[in-house]
């Protein structure tokens, strides 16, 4: 993997590669493509190229039967400088997927990412040794199975920056880390103007919150239902 976090105020564009499967779930993949293309649209030259890959050709099913129609194949595809492995109940088949595996240990990439349970992909490609890394709140006990000493699960993070390797928390925290990303690599500038077309409160720090916003909710009846 290349070094990950030299700004650049150069003309490079990235392309950003999303690894999409069946029954991948939709945010995980789709957060961070509206993060990346949004960056683009908005910036000139655009700095992101976005698109998606699967194992095949052949369109992908997702979680709630969205159908995806991939831009490429494993075996079509550019060369990605940034890659995201999202999570789902479809990333445990790719834990015995020796194609998509070998495929991944294969790339040379600048950032290596994934969002929700896409961590348990890359530690079972052994891509995430000796790193700190974080999953889906379901996924914790998983991903300690798969990795070795002394890598580190940790269960109070929203993402987690290694340098060049990326892991986030389920589903919406791969919208903060991607734009953690476009914060690294393009400047505040860039991400504030990202964060206005979003109309999202995004914050830097990676503390997680949701559980205790969850609880605020959690047996109370709605005003509409008494």
């Amino acid at each position: 993997l290349g070094s990950f976090g030299k700004r650049m105020a150069s003309t490079m564009r990235r392309n950003v590669g999303i690894f999409v499967f069946p029954d991948v779930e939709v945010l995980d993949f789709a957060g961070p493509f509206e993060v990346f293309n949004v960056t683009a649209e908005l910036n000139e030259p655009a700095p992101f190229n976005v698109y998606t890959i699967a194992a095949t050709a052949a369109p992908v099913k997702t979680r709630g039967k969205l159908v995806i129609h991939p831009n490429y194949s494993i075996a079509s595809t550019p060369k990605s400088d940034i890659l995201v492995v999202p999570g789902g109940a479809g990333s445990r088949a790719l834990l015995s997927d020796d194609q998509v595996l070998e495929w991944l240990r294969g790339q040379e990439v600048e950032v290596l990412c994934s969002v929700c349970t896409g961590a348990l992909v890359l530690a079972k490609a052994g891509l995430l040794d000796g790193h700190t890394v974080t999953t889906h709140a379901d996924g914790f006990d998983e991903l300690r199975a798969l990795v070795p000493d002394p890598t580190k699960v940790v269960e109070d993070r929203r993402y987690v920056d290694n340098g060049h390797v990326l892991t986030s928390g389920g589903i919406s925290a791969g919208i903060d880390m991607s734009l953690h990303i476009v914060r690294k690599l393009l400047g505040d500038d860039v991400l504030a103007k990202t964060l206005t077309e979003m109309e999202y409160a995004w914050s830097p720090d990676d503390v997680l919150r949701w559980p205790e916003a969850a609880a605020n909710f959690a047996g109370k009846t709605s005003s509409s239902e008494t």
